[in-house]
């Protein structure tokens, strides 16, 4: 479980995010909309972990990540979350597959003990026939299928999504979130989408709504 209690942070003063709680339970798959400069990638920062709360908890699996020096934050992003960016940040001097790999090589494995399941997931998203290509020879949507495949290889507990179909054709966007959010549900992960787009948010399981006030079913 993901539990979020009073999370609040300011920037040179002024209040960005105000007592946001939110509590999500395996399997479930989120979507937060709303307003331009209201917070919702400061909301995504903090639960991943690249940002610190003012004040406030994140607990997952029991344990409040929020209080935690950098080198245990640093195990708990490598070992149970898993990033899917609008950017890609695919890294172009690996092939597909060593990209989708990179998550198990990070946790100490390597081999065909990596490959197997980096293997499975590029064949979940339809580019078993690209392992071997570089980022150069790929699409924009197939780009953002590998940052997929990168995102759930080592089975996060918790998957963010930031703005992930918003440098793709609306066939690719549909195909990426219909994919994001299959496998989210199908291996228990926590799933939380920041979008602008309406559309894009209906894929979720609910749609919550970050103003001034906090967040609104």
């Amino acid at each position: 479980m993901l539990e979020i209690d009073n999370l609040s942070r300011r920037f040179n003063g002024r209040s960005v995010l105000q007592d946001v709680c939110l509590r999500l339970l395996p399997g479930e798959y989120v979507a937060i909309v709303g307003e331009s400069g209201v917070g919702k990638s400061t909301l995504l920062n903090l639960i991943a972990g690249l940002d610190r709360p003012d004040s406030g908890r994140l607990v997952l699996d029991g344990c409040d990540y929020a209080r935690l020096d950098e080198d245990a934050l640093t195990r708990l992003r490598r070992d149970k979350l898993g990033f899917v960016f609008q950017a890609f940040h695919v890294l172009p001097h690996l092939t597909v597959r060593q990209n989708v790999a990179l998550p198990l090589w990070l946790q100490g494995v390597d081999g065909a003990a990596a490959d197997a399941p980096a293997l499975q997931l590029l064949e979940a998203v339809g580019l078993l026939d690209r392992a071997d290509s570089w980022p150069r020879e790929l699409s924009g949507g197939e780009m953002q299928r590998v940052a997929i495949a990168r995102a759930l290889v080592h089975r996060p507990r918790v998957v963010l999504a930031d703005e992930p179909t918003g440098n793709l054709d609306p066939a690719n966007g549909t195909r990426v979130l219909e994919l994001l959010a299959g496998r989210i549900r199908r291996v228990g992960a926590v799933g939380i989408l920041v979008t602008h787009s309406l559309e894009a948010a209906a894929t979720a399981d609910r749609v919550l709504r970050l103003d001034a006030a906090g967040l609104h079913g």
